[in-house]
């Protein structure tokens, strides 16, 4: 029997799915099919609607080779493994003759811990074990919590987080899972042979595809130690959110919270002088955190280099001694020991990491109006490190929607540590850029309005003009908006300002969950949305319920952050231009992802307005508009009001 061809296993893929075959998802799969037989790199964007998971599963399983697909969101995971994995397998298995296994990984905290359930957890102040469901009021909500994951614990299947609907909140969560750090091991657990972290990593290693997120991507680049199965494929999906999570995942923090926690922790398990020793030097750490102004520290202050010492040489002395004291009183000695040492192996981790003072790190305070002060320190780049952990031993794809910035993709390609597209050498990884377009025809279905007239945005300050505009927008879109803000104070005086103006519902992030208020802004067609990052990216609001989408300003990074800060500067000392490799790039991803929040759907139609004059009018105004979808641009303000009324006007025709 001759092998299927591509386009034979994409069809009937398309088709299981019930989808239609587009243009754009044929060359993608070619284009994948292609990197992956000659073991090269590609980053491929393909815009909302190409149907871009099965322009990369299809090639993928066709291959046979094992292959690993990560994501960003929970969302786009979900859909992987309940929807679009499971009905392609089903109609590519007679073409292939075989039946593809695959599954769903993620880091050890996200699934429930049996030992933590049937044992307790190891408590800070008494002696022992502690129990939850004793200690937690039956009729709280953290003790109603613990009772459902007590009761689902004999049901789940996976014991995966995400499994428990309606969810729990953090605090109930992190009573009864672990880290890796706090996990006793399968070996020497009493439930290993059933613990759900173990059989999520063994169902992994037996899989074709193995579905993960990039923190988990991230952590098995980092820290050496293999979490993901041998792998010959790597597709990394919404790859424009890569750098940033693999920049959390390299991130350290030290708060005094979390070294009393340690020190509680440690206590009762060494010599009274290691267990002071770690004491007086948290002591002299909250002291100073105290006072701590935010801001980066270009340079370590003394008395701050001499805490982190202090601290680091105790926790090292700590750790050694925990192996070898024992107290006879301890219940569980193992989870009791285990917890420890994983608490102050990770202040011993960032006060050593701090001290050593790489000049590749940044170093700066935070203060949180609820949590007081904390230290962090983080990479100044992670491209070398995606480059030589990422593309040195199989061949990867990196798709999304939004890849190619200002007209190549060479922006993002150098913040995973690749040479411009097209540059020779041997140890530079080769790949190429390509963009395989949208279904939808961005200049009829939608206008890129700029509100050249305004007075450009200051730091701080009201924006009288930008309301009344605002309001203008809205009225004249008879509602039906989506309000992306710079900062959320920029959305609460928006969304206040406008309660006030309109006879509109305006919703606010923050005020509801996300989902619900997503719900709620698709269902009424005269309600707004306004909120700040996460709606930038996480809303798919298809139809006239969503014909405005409104970004306040252009989104640089704040002039005081100081990992974005350090970034620039350090591509200025390198001869380059920072403004536009750090900041201007950042606001481009975020306008891209905000400008595709739009059209979803081919009946679509709308306008993207941006109230900053300087999209218009600055020098690296064209850098971004290039970013965007190609919709028919225009700054003027009569116009654009006649159009999202005559888009209103159809939509009510229609009844909706």
């Amino acid at each position: 029997m001759t092998k299927p061809s591509l386009p034979e296993l994409l069809h009937a893929a398309v088709t299981a799915v019930g989808g239609v075959e587009r243009p754009g998802q044929v060359t993608m799969a070619e284009a994948v099919a292609e990197a992956i037989d000659d073991e090269s790199h590609l980053l491929v964007q393909a815009g909302t609607g190409t149907g871009k998971s099965l322009g990369y599963l299809v090639p993928a399983l066709a291959h046979g080779e094992r292959v690993v697909v990560a994501t960003a969101t929970l969302a786009l995971q979900r859909q992987l493994v309940e929807r679009d994995l499971p009905r392609t397998v089903e109609a590519l298995h007679p073409l292939l003759r075989r039946r593809p296994e695959f599954a769903m990984l993620k880091g050890r905290s996200n699934y429930l811990c049996l030992h933590r359930l049937h044992e307790g957890m190891p408590q800070d102040d008494d002696e022992g074990l502690f129990d939850q469901f004793e200690a937690a009021a039956p009729t709280s909500k953290l003790g109603k919590d613990l009772l459902r994951m007590r009761d689902w614990a004999d049901e789940t299947e996976t014991g995966d987080r995400d499994d428990l609907t309606p969810g729990v909140s953090d605090r109930a969560w992190n009573q009864l899972s672990v880290s890796s750090r706090e996990c006793l091991g399968a070996s020497k657990c009493a439930y290993g042979a059933e613990c759900f972290a173990e059989m999520a990593r063994e169902r992994a290693k037996l899989a074709d595809v193995v579905v993960t997120n990039h923190a988990l991507l991230a952590i098995d680049a980092i820290e050496g130690a293999p979490v993901l199965p041998q792998h010959e494929v790597l597709i990394v999906d919404e790859a424009h959110e890569l750098v940033s999570r693999v920049t959390g995942v390299a991130t350290g923090e030290l708060t005094p919270g979390q070294v009393n926690r340690a020190v509680r922790r440690a206590a009762k398990l060494v010599n009274e002088k290691a267990a002071d020793a770690l004491q007086t030097a948290a002591e002299s750490f909250e002291k100073l955190m105290e006072l701590a102004l935010p801001g980066r520290l270009e340079e370590i202050p003394e008395d701050l280099g001499y805490a982190l010492m202090a601290l680091r040489d105790a926790a090292r002395t700590v750790i050694t001694a925990i192996g070898a004291t024992r107290d006879k009183s301890v219940q569980d000695e193992n989870a009791v020991r285990k917890q420890a040492l994983a608490a102050v192996e990770s202040v011993h981790a960032v006060a050593e990491r701090i001290s050593n003072g790489s000049e590749y790190d940044v170093v700066w305070y935070e203060r949180h109006d609820r949590f007081g002060a904390s230290l962090r320190v983080a990479p100044l780049s992670v491209s070398g490190l995606l480059r030589e952990k990422l593309f040195s031993e199989r061949s990867v794809v990196l798709t999304s929607a939004t890849l190619k910035l200002g007209g190549d993709f060479n922006g993002v390609g150098a913040s995973l540590g690749l040479a411009p597209e097209g540059s020779g050498g041997e140890d530079v990884p080769q790949w190429k850029g390509l963009d395989v377009g949208s279904p939808f025809d961005y200049p009829k279905q939608g206008i890129l309005y700029v509100a050249r007239h305004l007075a450009t945005p200051g730091r701080e300050g009201s924006r009288g003009d930008m309301m009344d505009e605002l309001a203008e927008l809205v009225e004249a879109a008879g509602g039906r908006t989506l309000g992306l803000f710079s900062s959320m104070r920029a959305a609460q005086a928006a969304a206040e300002e406008l309660r006030g103006r309109l006879d509109k519902p305006i919703l606010l992030q923050g005020e509801e969950t996300l989902g619900e208020l997503i719900k709620t802004f698709a269902g009424d067609a005269e309600t707004c949305l306004f909120g700040t990052l996460s709606l930038w990216q996480g809303v798919d609001v298809p139809g006239p319920g969503c014909q405005l989408v409104v970004m306040d300003r252009i989104p640089f990074p704040r002039p005081d952050d100081p990992l974005m800060s350090a970034r620039q500067k350090a591509v200025e000392e390198a001869g380059g231009n920072g403004f536009m490799a750090v900041a201007a790039t950042h606001a481009a991803l975020l306008m891209a992802q905000g400008a595709g929040r739009l059209v979803r759907a081919t009946g679509d139609r709308g306008v993207v307005a941006v109230l900053d004059p300087r999209l218009a009018n600055a020098r690296y105004g064209s850098y971004l508009r290039a970013s965007l979808p190609d919709f028919w641009y225009t700054t003027d303000r009569n116009q654009v009001r006649r159009s999202l009324a005559a888009i209103d006007a159809a939509a009510k025709q229609e009844g909706k």
